[in-house]
């Protein structure tokens, strides 16, 4: 099976660190395992150098964009400037065939001044939010999203961000177990949730700096398919109810309940994208009363169903 086709546009005056970050994740970042076929494409005539003195020569012009499946504007200038018209006009013919288009950092004023983002969410970094509103009013700004993707426009916001949301891709593509093999060979953390309103999720630490409730989260996670009630935890830890809410307060951030809940959905999603399991058996194995309970807590965290979510990212795995 043919592996999905990247091509990332590469600007004169172009920033090294977010020109680079598409091309670690869609290179060759496991060995013995293509994930994805990447170019690197002259998105204008002439020279293109960074101001730090690299440069980049390329044989791939404008006419890759109209076969790849992913384009990626990975950086800026100047967001006075507007690009080229050649540019714009093949980043909307891409997007009208079906490719995937993104923005990453100030890439996403490219995707702007193309009149893609006109009536849709994007996100961009934050030191620009007030002139993007100023310069392109009918675009939706999250201004606290990571990264945001609205009918195949995906946008993030600044430097890491771009991390993350290329790391998205990867999840989007091949699946969770995947992306986070791209994060472990990088040496960053897996990739966190957040953008679009059904992405948008917390990163929940694996533990605090309370080692008491750290058991504690170990204990739950590895009974997720329990009822827990406050006293039975405070029990657990050794607690009186009133000193264990206040501490595991402190130490998550989060009180029991919402913790859990978070918890059941990200494992849920996990078991949907790694498993053939039905609803019905996902909602029980991550300890929901029912699948039309899981299905409405699901739906109102992400905003698509179970279904949906499985639909959408359930990939095969590389090993």
């Amino acid at each position: 099976m043919p592996v999905p086709s990247v091509a990332v546009v590469a600007f004169n005056h172009f920033s090294p660190f977010h020109f680079s970050v598409p091309c670690i994740v869609f290179g060759d970042v496991l060995p013995g395992h293509k994930l994805f076929d990447l170019k690197i494409c002259a998105g204008e005539p002439g020279e293109k150098r960074s101001r730090q003195g690299f440069s980049i020569d390329t044989s791939f012009g404008l006419e890759e964009l109209a076969q790849a499946d992913i384009v990626i504007v990975p950086y800026w200038r100047d967001p006075a400037e507007k690009p080229n018209q050649e540019l714009l006009d093949v980043l909307v013919a891409a997007h009208r065939r079906g490719a995937l288009v993104v923005g990453l950092c100030l890439g996403t004023y490219v995707l702007a001044y193309a009149g893609l983002l006109d009536g849709r969410k994007a996100g961009t970094h934050w030191e620009f939010e007030q002139d993007f509103v100023t310069r392109f009013p009918r675009v939706h700004l999250d201004t606290n999203a990571l990264y945001v993707e609205d009918d195949r426009l995906v946008t993030s916001a600044g430097t890491a961000a771009g991390l993350d949301c290329c790391l998205y891709l990867v999840h989007r593509e091949h699946g969770r177990a995947i992306a986070n093999k791209v994060a472990r060979r990088m040496v960053i953390p897996p990739h966190r949730e957040g953008g679009q309103a059904q992405f948008i999720e917390q990163s929940v630490p694996v533990s605090t700096r309370d080692a008491n409730i750290n058991n504690l989260l170990d204990y739950l996670r590895n009974n997720l398919n329990k009822a827990h009630s406050l006293d039975e935890l405070a029990d657990y830890s050794l607690m009186n109810r009133r000193t264990f809410t206040r501490h595991f307060q402190k130490a998550t951030g989060r009180s029991v309940g919402a913790w859990l809940m978070s918890e059941r959905l990200q494992r849920s999603q996990e078991l949907l994208e790694t498993t053939s399991h039905s609803i019905e058996s996902v909602a029980e194995l991550v300890g929901f009363q029912s699948a039309a309970s899981f299905r409405q807590h699901f739906r109102s965290r992400f905003n698509v169903t179970p279904t949906e979510w499985r639909r959408t990212f359930q990939a095969g795995s590389v090993h």
